[in-house]
């Protein structure tokens, strides 16, 4: 008999069986999934990002000052370079041609004049020697720079030259007349005392300018303004004067009552001195291929750092291209390699950095940070690049793992290393305190715990310094002591900053340190003290579930406190409507015997979005508002989804079957450890007040029932909880159920007296 399906033959069956894809297979298929080439992408750009930063496509500047070269370091492409003593030679030489600037102000002379005639009016009208006041004569008096002698005789011989001169009627016109006009030069130009110390050593001329009036100055030379015993003014006054005994008192009148007009202007020479200076161009010295920069076995100095790093750029700057080009490659090949080393660990153990494309982006960029930060401060003479690196790996180990921080803290220090060019000291020396401070970062509960572990690193930082020191056959003389005292002083540093940086670390990576869960369980917390004013019940719930869950949830290694702190908030969304609650009802007041089961199941449900909008205004941290939003995953409200099924039983012609959809919780489904801890802790908890006799025994087959249809619904599927965890959390959850409910000794009742 025949029927109507063709038959294949074996050709065709053997052509159309598929072996399943191989384990390579299956990976690339992975790699090409769009979210993975993005993540990959990412990589390769701040791969990029890190080679600009740290130049990779030079060699870099292995030098520092103090460092022991252990052989001598030549030239090896000519380079040029200013020679800065010469220069400032130069410049120093160019100062010192630079003349002397004066102010001009011809008031006091034309005082001066004044108080001379008045002077000569006294000799005029005096009839003999004697009668002239002492105190006026002392200043015709004839000059000497020996010991005192009697000038009695040269005195009188003076005065008659004046008497004689100044008789007649224009006696004394004509006498202020040849004062004047030998003044009047020196009324233009100046007069100085005496030649003052100089600035420089063109001590010839002078510069010369009206008072206020400095752009308008004028060379003069020196000896035409000095006052001194053959000096311009003698001689002006000895033309004017027929006798040269009456210039001569005239001289030595004005040389004891004079006061300079000349002012030495100390800032406009000093701006002439540096305008100067600066056209003096830079002495270039040329070093030729082979000479000696740093002798072998000596410590580099600042200079030689100079002409170092001068070589270096000029070799760098002869390189051709294509090498430039090869390195760069070749550093970018290695970075995305270490990017490569550190991602398989974190899909494995740190999956919320891989999958989440925001954290990875920030981690990224800290750490291109980072790497900027410590390449920057590694120069002389900070040599800071501890503080970065300290502060990076701390970050990490605070925000995810220590292990994270530890593996991310060492791709950092690698291409520092790289950058630095100081080989294997920089790495194990970055490395060392940078793992020193990231193993002891473990709970946080107090502040005081950063700073105590920076004092530990620092006190790392030291020895270690000494150490590679010796291993680099650097002598231990002062430089390296200094070092290393600054290492741990640089290391002391930032555990005090990072302790600052504290709350922006927990805000920017969405942690919880143990400070910060210590604050929000603090029962004055505003949203707790309206919990317990508005469900009183539901807030002594709360409580106990925390008891619970955080001791649960030590068993396996979980965070207990950030349960327990969970816990305390995960029901405040029943505070809006706290009546429709059982822990808060009383006996002969149940809200829900009005309502239809739907609706009751979206009051019950209600409180999960309730919690989290109140948690948000209050500004509760994400994990908490998971708690809040995960405790009950997506479970079935069987109180509710029991009695629409009695009324759909009860009256099966209404032609509407139950929808359990409509009785479930939204979820999500526990997405952590703590969060599927805190869900089984709730449920036992709310389940064990219904037992009339809360024996050890039932109070065991609770829990078990409870857990393992809390399994059976896939509760527990995205929590990453494995059975043998499971099983701890059910054995935890009971002795402490078992210590709540604890028998207690029946006393007789107590006769009244």
């Amino acid at each position: 008999m025949a029927t109507g399906v063709q038959r294949r033959t074996r050709w065709e069956r053997v052509a159309a069986l598929e072996l399943p894809p191989s384990r390579w297979e299956q990976a690339w298929a992975r790699v090409h999934r769009g979210d993975v080439l993005l993540r990959v992408g990412l990589c390769l750009a701040t791969a990029v990002v890190l080679c600009v930063v740290i130049r990779g496509w030079h060699p870099p500047f292995v030098f520092r000052a103090g460092q022991v070269l252990l052989r001598e370091v030549v030239v090896r492409h000519p380079f040029q370079a200013v020679d800065p003593d010469r220069t400032e030679a130069a410049r120093e030489a160019a100062r010192r041609q630079v003349r002397l600037v004066y102010q001009h102000d011809p008031r006091s002379l034309e005082q001066l004049t004044a108080a001379m005639e008045m002077a000569m009016r006294e000799v005029l009208a005096a009839e003999s020697w004697s009668a002239v006041p002492p105190q006026v004569w002392a200043d015709f008096a004839p000059r000497t720079d020996g010991p005192p002698v009697d000038f009695e005789e040269e005195s009188k011989q003076r005065f008659s030259k004046l008497k004689q001169f100044l008789a007649g009627d224009q006696g004394l016109a004509e006498f202020r007349k040849s004062v004047a006009d030998a003044l009047a030069p020196f009324r233009e130009r100046g007069l100085l005392a005496k030649q003052t110390p100089r600035l420089g050593q063109a001590g010839d001329e002078i510069e010369v300018y009206p008072a206020g009036r400095p752009d308008q100055r004028r060379t003069v030379k020196v000896a035409d303004v000095v006052l001194g015993s053959g000096g311009a003014l003698r001689t002006a006054l000895r033309r004017e004067f027929e006798s040269p005994e009456v210039a001569d008192c005239v001289y030595d009148w004005l040389d004891r009552r004079f006061r300079p007009t000349l002012q030495r202007d100390d800032e406009e020479t000093k701006k002439a001195m540096d305008q100067a200076a600066r056209a003096v161009g830079d002495e270039v010295v040329t070093y030729a291929a082979g000479e000696v920069l740093a002798p072998e076995g000596e410590p580099l100095k600042s200079e030689q750092i100079r002409l170092l790093r001068l070589e270096y750029e000029a070799a760098m700057a002869a390189r051709p291209w294509s090498q430039q080009v090869g390195r760069a490659l070749a550093v970018v090949a290695l970075i995305c390699a270490l990017f490569g080393l550190g991602a398989a660990y974190a899909v494995y153990r740190e999956p919320r950095l891989t999958f989440s494309l925001g954290r990875l982006s920030a981690v990224l960029a800290l750490l291109v940070a980072t790497v900027a930060l410590a390449r920057w401060g590694a120069s002389d003479p900070w040599r800071a690049e501890l503080v970065p690196v300290l502060l990076f790996g701390q970050t990490i180990a605070i925000g995810y793992r220590r292990e994270m921080a530890l593996m991310l803290t060492a791709i950092a220090s690698l291409v520092l290393a790289m950058a630095l060019g100081h080989g294997l000291a920089v790495l194990l020396l970055l490395l060392g305190v940078s793992t020193a401070a990231i193993v002891q970062l473990g709970r946080i509960r107090n502040r005081s715990k950063l700073i105590y572990v920076g004092l530990i690193a620092g006190l790392v930082a030291f020895p270690l310094t000494v150490a590679l020191a010796v291993l680099d056959n650097q002598p231990l003389g002062q430089a390296v002591w200094i070092t290393a005292l600054c290492n741990m002083l640089w290391t002391w540093g930032a555990g005090f900053l990072i302790t600052g940086l504290l709350p922006f670390i927990e805000k920017a990576f969405g942690v919880l340190t143990d400070i910060s869960l210590l604050e929000l369980g603090d029962v004055s917390h505003p949203l707790l003290q309206q919990l317990v004013q508005r469900a009183p019940a539901t807030y002594n719930h709360s409580i106990t579930v925390g008891s619970i869950a955080e001791a649960a949830a030590e068993a396996i290694g979980a965070r207990g406190l950030l349960v327990r702190v969970g816990a305390y908030y995960h029901d405040v969304g029943k505070m809006l409507k706290p009546g429709y609650f059982v822990e808060n009802q009383s006996p002969a007041n149940n809200r829900h015997d009005g309502l239809v089961p739907t609706m009751s199941t979206l009051v019950i449900i209600a409180h999960i979005k309730d919690g989290a909008d109140l948690a948000r205004q209050h500004g509760l941290p994400q994990p908490i508002i998971d708690f809040i939003e995960q405790h009950h995953g997506t479970t079935l409200v069987e109180y509710f989804y029991g009695r629409a099924h009695e009324q759909h039983q009860a009256d099966p012609n209404n032609g509407t079957s139950v929808d359990e959809s409509l009785y479930r919780y939204p979820g999500p489904k526990p997405q952590t450890k703590e969060a599927g801890v805190l869900m089984l802790a709730d449920a036992v908890e709310s389940a064990s007040r219904s037992l009339v006799d809360p024996a050890p025994a039932r109070i065991a087959n609770l829990v078990r029932t409870i857990a393992e249809r809390k399994l059976d619904d896939g509760q527990f599927d995205e929590s990453g909880l494995t059975l043998r965890e499971l099983r701890t959390i059910e054995d935890s959850v009971t002795k402490s159920l078992i210590a709540n409910y604890h028998g207690r000794v029946k006393y007789p009742d107590q006769k009244t007296a």
